[in-house]
């Protein structure tokens, strides 16, 4: 209870401030352009604060078998359940009816967290403030190729049916200028050329701890509250999300790493988190449906308050 307690207080209590600035600034300051408030952050976190972060950790941590067994699990978790997401939306009584751009983004958005933004809290708060490396790498080694290969295959064949090639925008592309990956690369090359610059590094530091506060913030922005109808495939998606995800990931762990270490409940913790916000960015590239997506995060951001403490009570997490 003490720890339940800890969790509270110094992790959702400080996110839950963070969505909420975000939910009740459109209400205080009226006159604020929304899109491009949201649009503008999103960038400066994309290309500055995030990358910071990323180079801080990638040039310091080492890649080990323990630490790549993160991204290992939760990738599992989150291919598993787009088999069982796949069933609920295309083939049973739940998904019928509904559009293919629908059923898609909340395949994807079903399969993939938010493992940065809300994991990395949690996970300090569990396992101390190295345990940002667990959230860097599975975003760098999982999340982001998976995403941009299994999700945009799912966002394109299964969603907006585009066949042909040149129909598709190149994600690969788009991907390969992306701030985060090069930042990844750039400290992960000078930490084995031996080249580490200390100071250097905890200037990166400093300025990538606004990560995580603009992407809360952003957050409360982007969730719709005005219209969170509890719709039964957007509830059933993210029953999935928070409950099934971490109990695979939680089984897989047993199978193949028994008994559990830190970096196997590292793995757990970050298939406990709600649905990414990139589902909406693929929701508008793809031309999927954006309330769909927009409704699936605000849903299961807010029922991540109450699974995450079960996730605790039931043992998955330690």
């Amino acid at each position: 209870m003490s720890q339940l307690a800890g969790l509270m207080v110094q992790v959702m209590l400080p996110l839950s401030l963070l969505v909420a600035a975000g939910g009740l600034w459109p209400l205080v300051f009226r006159d604020a352009p929304l899109a491009p408030l949201r649009s503008q952050l999103n960038r400066l976190v994309m290309y500055v604060f995030y990358p910071a972060i990323i180079f801080s950790v990638s040039a310091t941590t080492p890649i080990t078998r323990d630490l790549l067994r993160v991204p290992l699990l939760v990738g599992i978790g989150s291919l598993a359940s787009g088999a069982i997401l796949y069933w609920i939306l295309y083939r049973s009584s739940i998904g019928r009816g509904l559009k293919d751009t629908t059923r898609a983004v909340l395949m994807v958005g079903g399969m993939f967290g938010n493992t940065f933004n809300i994991g990395v809290p949690v996970l300090q708060f569990f396992y101390g403030p190295e345990a940002l490396r667990y959230a860097v790498f599975n975003d760098m080694l999982m999340t982001i190729p998976v995403v941009w290969s299994v999700g945009v295959w799912i966002c394109t064949r299964l969603g907006s049916h585009r066949k042909n090639a040149g129909e598709r925008p190149s994600v690969w592309q788009a991907v390969a200028t992306m701030p985060p990956i090069w930042a990844f690369l750039l400290g992960m090359g000078l930490q084995y050329a031996g080249w580490v610059y200390d100071p250097l590094v905890n200037a990166t530091r400093f300025i990538g701890a606004a990560t995580i506060p603009v992407i809360l913030f952003v957050l409360g922005l982007t969730i719709p509250w005005r219209a969170l109808v509890p719709k039964r495939e957007i509830l059933a998606t993210a029953a999935v999300k928070l409950l099934v995800v971490p109990l695979l990931v939680w089984c897989s762990a047993r199978l193949l790493f028994s008994p559990l270490g830190e970096p196997e409940y590292a793995a757990v913790v970050e298939g406990t988190t709600p649905t990414m916000m990139t589902a909406l960015l693929l929701a508008d590239r793809f031309r999927l449906d954006h309330e769909a997506a927009a409704l699936l995060i605000g849903w299961s951001t807010i029922a991540f308050w109450v699974t995450l403490p079960l996730c605790l009570a039931l043992g998955l997490i330690r």
